[in-house]
């Protein structure tokens, strides 16, 4: 018998025929034929890698998976590889429920400052990190940031930060304790890849918890580094259905000053996720649906998803629906341009 996943369960509804949609996200996406019509090739599509930065403890002895579990560990930085997709009409019927993208190996970086070397291999390039949301292994946090990347036709260099998260749905504290402790190891990743001078724009697209944790580490660099500075490294900051306290992202962004220009946050009403989080929260809005005006008000840019994608749970839509998608893609091509 199949195990059919939420997500699993979004990729087979995505992969149906288009039906109308009703409503639109003029403010924020425009025309709607983007790089999946347009065909801009990704370099996922091309290289078939990426790049991994974990501060999750390595499980001894997994060369074929899992490679990582949700306890914590040393910051490892990892090129992992993936399997071309089938070519076959059925096979890749198939693939829509398991995922078109598969790990084909997850090796280390030979270097004593892995984070150095990455910069390296990133030269004359933009980057795109990656940062997962509660709830996830590092395997479906990797394979994410490979599917949005190549749905996107990103042609920089991707880079997956993958927290330790315990991957399982009664775990919400422990993980936004782990979110928290993993400021410093995205703080290290930030300014390695900002302290550059030959890497493009730093582009960051954040999910739920992850956002909380994207907006935290920003906050405290702006503090050391200045929020000008900041904001002269980074492209597109993209928060999608962030699980953040609303009032916490309001007095996070004003500290952030000119870093606000660059976000982007992709917000449902009806995202059932952040409406349990809120509960457990006792009761506080979350940033992912937040009153729009509120958040436009503070200078960032809003997308509000409410009327795309299908499914119940309606968290992940910047994954599962292609014109959710095309936000992301619009916010990066705006980003390399400031």
């Amino acid at each position: 018998m199949i195990d059919l996943s939420r997500r699993s369960a979004l990729r087979l509804l995505a992969a149906g025929a288009a039906l109308p949609l009703g409503g639109c996200l003029p403010s924020i996406t425009g025309s709607l034929a983007g790089s999946e019509d347009e065909g801009r090739r990704s370099r996922m599509a091309e290289d078939r890698f990426l790049y991994a930065v974990t501060n999750r403890k390595r499980i001894a002895g997994g060369t074929g998976g899992p490679h990582y579990g949700g306890e914590r560990g040393e910051l490892e930085t990892v090129r992992v590889a993936f399997a071309a997709p089938p070519a076959s009409l059925v096979s890749r019927a198939a693939s829509v429920v398991s995922g078109d993208w598969s790990i084909a190996g997850v090796t280390p970086l030979a270097a004593e400052d892995q984070l150095a070397r990455l910069a390296e291999r990133a030269s004359g390039q933009d980057v795109m990190i990656y940062i997962h949301g509660y709830n996830e292994a590092f395997e479906t946090s990797v394979t994410n940031a490979a599917q949005l990347s190549d749905a996107i036709g990103f042609r920089g260099v991707t880079v997956a930060f993958t927290w330790p998260s315990k991957g399982g749905l009664l775990d919400y504290n422990y993980d936004r304790e782990s979110a928290l402790y993993s400021r410093d190891a995205l703080s290290r990743l930030f300014a390695t890849l900002a302290d550059s001078q030959t890497i493009g724009r730093i582009h960051v697209v954040a999910h739920s918890m992850g956002g909380w944790l994207t907006l935290e580490t920003l906050r405290e660099m702006a503090a050391v580094r200045g929020a000008g500075n900041l904001a002269m490294r980074f492209g597109a900051v993209v928060f999608a259905a962030p699980d953040i306290d609303a009032d916490v992202f309001t007095a996070g962004v004003r500290r952030l000053g000119p870093v606000a220009q660059r976000m982007t946050l992709i917000t449902a009403v009806n995202d059932r996720a952040l409406a349990v989080s809120r509960r457990l929260a006792g009761g506080v809005p979350r940033a992912g649906a937040a009153d729009r005006d509120t958040l436009e008000s503070l200078g960032v840019r809003v997308a509000d998803a409410s009327d795309f994608g299908w499914g119940v749970i309606r968290h992940d839509l910047f994954l599962s629906d292609r014109e959710v998608r095309e936000v992301v893609r619009r916010a990066i091509d705006r980003g390399r341009s400031v």
